[in-house]
């Protein structure tokens, strides 16, 4: 398994000059491990400059770890600091009662469909409110952020962060910026409804942020010079089967939700592209975005309850897969980061 001073080869990309991109992070649990290989791959080539990150759940924790280790350390700062944290979740996670079973262990499975604490959970969260449960708003989170972040150099990080909360009471999103962002933002933007209360910011109650947008794609064009954008995927789009379970119809009912205001924003986009728009500075800055993708067949095929699992295995696991997407994409499209966009808007088109 690669350690956060592995370096991979680098391609003759290596020698060309700065580009200046900016990342997109879904959120999905511990799915976000996927997104930390990502990032440690990219991190390794010298003329990928970071402008900003976008960030939703996992992925402005992931963000805002990076950010946080890059203003300390640069980029060799940004990867350890990553380890770090998922080592931090992980060991924290050593007396969770949400462990995979002996059966899912001898065969394989990760995920914890068979865990007693997780069925538990389940059963319970379906009639009782985490207000009932979890009056206090416990989240194992907050120690872990306060340990792996600097939030007052965070606030002063070159790196800029956009971190997205959904507003309870408007059903609004509101995006945080460096200096807002606190460890009650980054639970905010993590807080699922059926798992922990609303957290609340500047007397505002807020929800998980993938409700309104999984990332979050406009201040990346508002207000970075970047025009890539380097999209993490982390939530599938498609899935070939039809759900007939309770659990898989919930799953997929969420991936849908978690994934329509991105398709929106990149429809948008797409249409956009179609229009006269050299007179409207703000489009036409918009329109000249260059996406890119990175996903993972990977995590399509595991089930929603493996976004509990935080064994070091899974974890490290993910972390390799996502080092192997980022290095898939530099291999295949390396060379068209700041001259083209990668991933192809027009299919979203089809229906409307």
């Amino acid at each position: 398994m690669a350690s956060p001073r592995t370096r991979t080869r680098t391609p003759p990309t290596a020698k060309r000059e700065p580009v200046l991109v900016d990342f997109a992070l879904q959120g999905g649990g511990s799915h976000g491990a996927f997104t930390w290989g990502v990032i440690d791959r990219l991190l390794e080539e010298p003329w990928l400059r970071i402008d900003g990150i976008s960030g939703t759940s996992a992925g402005a924790m992931n963000a805002a770890v990076m950010a946080d280790g890059y203003a300390a350390g640069g980029a060799e700062g940004a990867r350890m600091a990553l380890h770090r944290f998922w080592r931090t979740v992980s060991d924290a996670a050593t007396m969770s009662p949400f462990r995979r079973s002996p059966i899912d262990v001898l065969l394989g499975r990760w995920s914890l469909d068979h865990s007693p604490a997780y069925l538990t959970m389940d059963m319970l969260g379906r009639m009782f409110s985490p207000y009932d449960l979890n009056p206090g708003g416990t989240n194992p989170l907050t120690a872990i952020l306060a340990e792996c972040i600097d939030f007052d150099r965070l606030r002063k990080a070159p790196i800029k962060l956009f971190v997205t909360a959904t507003n309870v009471h408007s059903g609004r999103g509101r995006v945080f910026r460096n200096a807002e962002i606190t460890p009650d933002v980054l639970l905010a933007s993590a807080c699922l409804p059926t798992m922990f209360p609303a957290v609340e910011i500047d007397g505002e109650s807020y929800w998980d942020g993938g409700f309104f947008g999984n990332p979050t794609m406009t201040p990346l064009v508002q207000e970075c010079q970047s025009q890539d954008t380097i999209l993490v995927q982390i939530n599938p789009i498609a899935r070939p089967e039809t759900p007939k379970s309770a659990r898989g119809i919930l799953n997929r009912v969420n991936e849908i939700a978690f994934n329509a205001v991105l398709l929106k924003e990149l429809r948008m986009m797409a249409l956009i592209r179609q229009m006269p728009i050299s007179e409207v500075p703000e489009l036409a800055m918009l329109a000249a975005m260059r996406i890119h993708r990175i996903a993972s067949e990977t995590l399509t095929e595991l089930g929603s309850s493996s976004k509990l699992n935080a064994e070091w295995d899974f974890l490290t696991m993910l972390r390799d897969d996502g080092r192997k997407a980022a290095g898939a994409f530099l291999e295949a499209h390396g060379a068209d980061v700041g001259v083209r966009s990668t991933f192809d808007l027009q299919p979203l088109l089809e229906g409307l």
